[in-house]
């Protein structure tokens, strides 16, 4: 069998036909000679395929890694946005909101939200006062946290006593809004980290005017616009001392202490939060919120 060469084929001829006659079928013809990464004129490479295997786990990894290192900086930046938002636009619910209407579906009983936003100046600067007498003095001047209660809360605890809540108002703004009630170390840090967004991002007037908007005063009543209008038959602008006051006082525990029907207890709270109010200065503390 002599060899010759075939220019027009460009392949060596061993009595066989070239690639392009073999495509073309017929007699004495064989299959096409396959020109690839993993074979050259049919000799296969040993390793590509494992190669190829490999390269393609390593980018699926990578591209795992970037999505995990890109899930927290989105999640991060969504919650700056949200709270930046909330300095214009009044929260349409809150996380409590929806926890206390859940926990009442799982229940089988029945449940109304209460809440009807109301802007700061349609607002009793009474009750103002009377929420910062009852649960944060402090408020016009520290940046988010109460350091010298907490250490007061925690020394008192270490001495037997239970241990007592010494959370501000931008904290409980941050966890009515954002959060869900509970003492775990999560929602504790959550809890800061938008304390800290908060404090932030809004002015003392802006927290204060969204704490006396959500926070809860009855049984699915939130903010005091609700409150004035269920317990008193009357819009907040017009809340007496002594109402607001009393608003103030069921504060630790909305669920046990009634505004309507106040106790022994809620009316001699209500009578120091007076004196508080009066120490503070009145409605004229409110020039150092802003």
């Amino acid at each position: 069998m002599s060899e010759s060469f075939d220019y027009t084929g460009r392949l060596p001829r061993l009595g066989l036909k070239s690639p392009r006659a073999a495509r073309a079928g017929g007699p004495g013809s064989v299959g096409p000679v396959r020109l690839g990464v993993q074979s050259v004129f049919g000799m296969h490479i040993p390793g590509t395929r494992r190669k190829q295997a490999g390269k393609s786990r390593r980018s699926r990894r990578w591209r795992l890694a970037r999505l995990a290192a890109l899930g927290p900086v989105l999640v991060v930046l969504a919650s700056i946005v949200a709270t930046l938002a909330l300095r214009w636009v009044p929260p349409l619910r809150t996380g409590v909101m929806l926890e206390r209407r859940l926990a009442a579906r799982s229940a089988g009983t029945p449940y109304r939200t209460a809440y009807q936003w109301t802007s700061w100046e349609r607002l009793s600067p009474h009750a103002a006062v009377a929420v910062v007498a009852a649960e944060d003095q402090k408020f016009a001047t520290h940046r988010g946290f109460d350091v010298e209660s907490i250490q007061e809360a925690l020394d008192d605890h270490e001495r037997g006593e239970r241990l007592r809540g010494a959370s501000t108002i931008s904290q409980q703004v941050a966890k009515n809004v954002f959060l869900w009630s509970g003492r775990s170390y999560i929602r504790k840090g959550l809890e800061a980290y938008f304390t800290v967004l908060i404090e932030r991002l809004w002015p003392k007037r802006r927290i204060l005017e969204v704490y006396l908007n959500i926070v809860e005063l009855g049984d699915g009543v939130f903010g005091v616009e609700a409150a004035s209008q269920r317990f008193f038959g009357k819009p907040a602008a017009r809340l007496e001392p002594a109402e607001a006051a009393l608003l103030a006082a069921v504060l630790p525990n909305p669920h046990r202490l009634r505004a309507d029907r106040p106790s022994a207890y809620v009316q001699q709270r209500r009578d120091w939060i007076l004196q508080q109010m009066a120490q503070l200065g009145g409605p004229d503390y409110l020039r150092q919120v802003r």
